[in-house]
C-alpha cells in the first residue's frame, strides 16, 4: 500500500498553539482538495482506503482532529470541541491555499463539515463544494451518548494489536462486516505503544466535555446545527446505516426536506458507522463526489 505523507499545521487555542497533523494522499499540487475527517474517538488514518481510491483526482488530506493521532493535544480539555475544530479546519484550509474544498465526514468529522459548509465570506463563497455526511446530523441520539461513555476516555492496554483490535471490535461492531485483515488495518492507527503493549491513540481527556453535556447544553447545540444545516447549499449526499443509534429515521428523513436536502443513502446491515472500507460504500461516495457539475 502506498504510504500518505505527513503535515504539521500550527492552530492556535485559548493557551498558545497546537499542532494538527494531517495525512496526505494525491499530487500536492492537484488544486481540487478534499478533505475527510474522522468520528470522536478515530483518527485520519481510517480513511486510507478511500483516500487511495481518489488519490488520482484529489489532493486528500485527513487530519488527525487535535488530541488525536499524531496532533498535539491541548491544555485545556474543555476546549474539545465543535469551535476548536471548525477554527482548526478553517486554518489547515488556508494554510493548503485552497479555496473551496469537498469534504467527507464521518460523525464528529460531519459535524465540522456541516458547521463550515454553512459558512459564507463576504462576497457570499463558501468553503464546501460537495459534502458526505457520513451517519450523522443535527441531532444525535441521547443513546448514543450514553453508549459512548461507557468507553470514551477509559484506560486501556493491550498486549498485541490482535488484542486490541479484538476489543476495539467488542465496542465498534456496529460499523458493519468486516475481514479481518480489513479490521486489523482500521485497528494499528487506533494504537500507540505503551510499554510492553499499545494503548489508543487519543487524549482520554477528550471524554471531558461529553461528561460535562446536560440536557440543555444538548439542545442548545442541536438548534445551533439546525440553524448550520439549513444554510447549506452544497450538494451534499447522507449515509445513513440501518441500524444507526446516533442518526434516527426521523432526523434523516427531515435532512433530505430542509437546508440542503441532502441525497440519502441508507445501508443495511450497518450501525453507526460505515466505515467507507467496503467497495460499494467507496464507490457511492466517489460516484457522488465526482458526478458532473450540477447533477
Amino acid at each position: 500500500m502506498t504510504e500518505p505523507r505527513l503535515l504539521h499545521v500550527p492552530c492556535l487555542d485559548t493557551r498558545g498553539l497546537h499542532r494538527m497533523a494531517c495525512w496526505e494522499w494525491g499530487d500536492a499540487a492537484n488544486p481540487r482538495v478534499l478533505v475527510c475527517v474522522h468520528g470522536l474517538s478515530r483518527q485520519g488514518r481510517d480513511f486510507d482506503t478511500l483516500a487511495q481510491a481518489l488519490a488520482d483526482d484529489y489532493r486528500v488530506i485527513c487530519p488527525d482532529v487535535v488530541g488525536r493521532g499524531r496532533s498535539q493535544r491541548l491544555a485545556d480539555p474543555m476546549g474539545y470541541g465543535l469551535p476548536t475544530y471548525v477554527a482548526d479546519m478553517v486554518t489547515l484550509l488556508a494554510r493548503l491555499g485552497a479555496e473551496q474544498v469537498d469534504w467527507v465526514g464521518t460523525s464528529m468529522g460531519g459535524l465540522i463539515g456541516m458547521v463550515l459548509a454553512s459558512l459564507r465570506d463576504r462576497d457570499g463563497r463558501g468553503l464546501v463544494r460537495r459534502l458526505v455526511l457520513n451517519d450523522v446530523g443535527p441531532k444525535v441520539e441521547t443513546r448514543f451518548i450514553a453508549r459512548l461513555l461507557t468507553y470514551l476516555g477509559q484506560p486501556a492496554h493491550w498486549r498485541t494489536v490482535e488484542e486490541a483490535a479484538d476489543a476495539l471490535w467488542a465496542i465498534s461492531s456496529s460499523f458493519g462486516p468486516h475481514t479481518r485483515e480489513q479490521w486489523l488495518a482500521l485497528t494499528r492507527p487506533m494504537l500507540v505503544p505503551d510499554g510492553e503493549g499499545f494503548k489508543l491513540h487519543y487524549d482520554p481527556a477528550i471524554a471531558l466535555p461529553v461528561r460535562a453535556l446536560t440536557p440543555e447544553l444538548a439542545a442548545a447545540g442541536e438548534a445551533v446545527l439546525w440553524h448550520s444545516y439549513d444554510h447549506i447549499t452544497a450538494p451534499t449526499l447522507l449515509l445513513r446505516g440501518v441500524e444507526s443509534d446516533v442518526l434516527s429515521t426521523a432526523t434523516a428523513q427531515a435532512m433530505t426536506e430542509r437546508g440542503p436536502r441532502a441525497r440519502l443513502h441508507e445501508l443495511p446491515g450497518i450501525g453507526h458507522a460505515p466505515t467507507l472500507v467496503a467497495a460499494d460504500q467507496v464507490a457511492l461516495v466517489r460516484g457522488f463526489l465526482l458526478e458532473p457539475h450540477g447533477a
